[in-house]
């Protein structure tokens, strides 16, 4: 089933060098645009992480720092990345949880400011794991009825992406879907909305979910001692809390919006 589409989205991939989105880094990115009319366009990177690359994920993705020790920086590239995906929507597997937290990490260290918010984001992982609950080899082999060739080479896996989203279309379309609360919806439409509303958990503020909007659409802390408690309350109660995270390890863009969080309360 081909995507109805509104706005352009792009499939990615990113093979890194390893999964710590505050500290790892970018070393391939992977793009396939498809446009409302079904046209594609691909871009695909090789990327110089400014550090080594640590050998247990260079033998996972095959990428060593010889390499990649002549290829671009992200800083060198973030502007060309930020034109492909410029007006588009974006999906991958575990894209939410991780390759969108990373790339807006990236960008943010590359000193462009985009606001990745303004997008839809549609989870093919979240997807299949909510209906299935599997791997990318599995659901590729599920959905599409063929073997995943060289898995975890950055544009094979986003292709395969791709492949199997409309194969979840054609497979789950007008299928009941049943929630933790016995809430039964219809959520699987060829509709970016409606994709990218069922494949988030959460409804995060930040990427990496550390703080999240409540039932009532406040924002509260999502770990640690004040895990519920409303951010402004603890701000104001806890001045300490703020510096503690802005010195700590976690991710830029966290650190962002708890500060535009901190600025919007002192112009009140």
């Amino acid at each position: 089933m081909d995507l109805k589409l509104n706005n352009p989205i792009v499939f990615f991939d990113l093979e890194t060098t390893g999964i710590n989105v505050a500290s790892d880094r970018i070393v391939e990115i992977a793009l396939l645009k498809i446009k409302p009319n079904e046209e594609k366009e691909e871009l695909l990177m090789r990327i110089n992480p400014e550090m080594p690359i640590p050998e247990q994920s260079s033998r996972i993705h095959d990428i060593y720092d010889d390499d990649v020790k002549d290829a671009p920086t992200f800083r060198e590239v973030a502007k060309k990345v930020v034109s492909f995906i410029e007006g588009c929507d974006l999906a991958g597997f575990n894209s939410n949880r991780f390759d969108i937290p990373l790339l807006a990490e990236e960008f943010l260290r590359a000193g462009v400011d985009i606001d990745m918010k303004k997008r839809k984001f549609v989870d093919v992982q979240t997807i299949f794991h909510k209906m299935e609950k599997r791997t990318l080899s599995a659901a590729y082999k599920l959905y599409c009825k063929k073997d995943l060739e060289n898995a975890h080479s950055a544009m094979a896996d986003t292709k395969a992406t791709y492949e199997i989203l409309k194969a979840q279309l054609d497979t789950y379309e007008n299928t009941e879907y049943e929630d933790n609360n016995g809430n039964v919806s219809i959520p699987i439409k060829n509709d970016m909305n409606a994709l990218s509303e069922f494949s988030s958990f959460d409804k995060f503020v930040d990427f990496m979910g550390r703080i999240v909007y409540d039932e009532n659409g406040v924002e509260v802390f999502n770990f640690g001692k004040n895990k519920g408690k409303p951010v402004e309350k603890v701000l104001k109660e806890q001045p300490g809390y703020y510096g503690w995270i802005m010195n700590g390890d976690f991710p830029l863009y966290t650190k962002k919006v708890l500060t535009n969080i901190k600025l919007r309360e002192l112009k009140k």
